[in-house]
């Protein structure tokens, strides 16, 4: 418990961090929030009224007190360009709110995807790899030499194409060439959700394939250093099969490396689909953060950043619990 309440207090203290510096970060930007919102053509006493509203007038660190205050008691203020009519601006929880089932269904699939294929091709390219070297012996060698070989070339090239590069190639060969969807016809998940799943498959893909070929290189390797340990030659010497020895004792072993990977590609998926949200036309945070950048409507930036640290540092406070629970040996330092 010792150990879980520190890395509370460290999740804390960096959120407070990341949103003073965000904070601070857009009060030095160059520019006229109020001139952006009203216009070169507003009247100096219009602007002055919306200072006042906006509490712009006051000091900065005033304004963060009152901001920072209101975000923890779950008002996370109103967007600068965003509006339900004329004369009400829109909440930023209501604005976030519509964005972000997007995106974490996104994310999702895409980990669906990452994990469904990437583990069971991990340790098959660890079996072809240990029949390769002779360690398993048979007529496999050669054929494992081939396979092995081919599963690096491939990996490799999937690790080196960037996602919104992917999801351009996807977009042009499944959706205009073989016609399997509709390029920019996004399905509302609130009218039909299968219909919605249905379109995330394919950015989820975009997404997903780097990081399958990164975690199945991952764990392939961790398998390998593990088939060098002692206790396999041991398991091995006791009449123990291969089937058992790769999945009862190799695969728990070598998955401890492969969960804190995985972790990072988790906070990346979530934080990190912006440029695939804008090839795909997603109406997800992604694309949000970039459109509220551009107009520098920055009650929503700040939130947004905020998300993302908090989703990067969650997931790899799940990630040391899960890893506890996997090997309930390691010391709470």
């Amino acid at each position: 418990m010792k150990y879980f309440g520190k890395k509370l207090i460290t999740l804390i203290m960096t959120l407070f961090l990341v949103s003073a510096a965000a904070f601070l970060a857009f009060q030095i930007i160059p520019g006229d929030v109020v001139t952006s919102i009203l216009g070169t053509e507003a009247t100096p006493e219009r602007e002055e009224q919306l200072r006042e509203e906006l509490g712009l007038n006051d000091p900065p660190a005033v304004r963060y007190f009152h901001w920072i205050t209101g975000v923890l008691q779950g008002d996370l203020g109103v967007s600068y360009r965003y509006s339900k009519n004329m004369n009400e601006m829109m909440p930023v929880a209501e604005l976030i709110g519509d964005k972000l089932p997007v995106t974490l269904w996104l994310a999702a699939v895409s980990l669906v995807f990452i994990v469904v294929v990437s583990i069971p091709l991990g340790v098959l390219w660890a079996g072809l790899s240990d029949a390769a070297h002779g360690r398993s012996g048979g007529v496999m060698a050669g054929a494992g030499h081939i396979l092995d070989a081919a599963l690096g070339v491939v990996t490799q090239a999937a690790m080196a194409v960037p996602s919104f590069f992917l999801g351009i190639l996807v977009t042009y060969l499944l959706g205009i060439v073989l016609g399997l969807f509709a390029p920019g016809g996004y399905v509302d998940y609130e009218k039909d959700f299968a219909g919605f799943l249905g379109y995330l498959i394919f950015p989820a893909l975009s997404i997903a394939i780097p990081k399958i070929a990164m975690t199945a290189r991952f764990l392939r390797n961790s398998m390998l250093t593990e088939l060098s340990a002692d206790y396999v030659r041991t398991a091995y010497s006791k009449g123990a099969g291969k089937r058992r020895v790769m999945y009862g004792h190799v695969l728990r072993n070598a998955m401890m490396p492969v969960v804190t990977f995985l972790g990072m590609i988790v906070a990346e998926i979530v934080a990190g689909s912006i440029v695939v949200e804008q090839v795909f036309g997603l109406p997800g945070i992604g694309r949000l953060l970039i459109s509220s950048i551009s107009t520098r409507d920055f009650p929503v930036v700040e939130i947004l950043i905020l998300y993302i640290t908090f989703v990067v540092i969650f997931v790899y406070f799940l990630v040391d619990i899960l890893y506890r629970v996997i090997d309930p040996r390691i010391s709470e330092t």
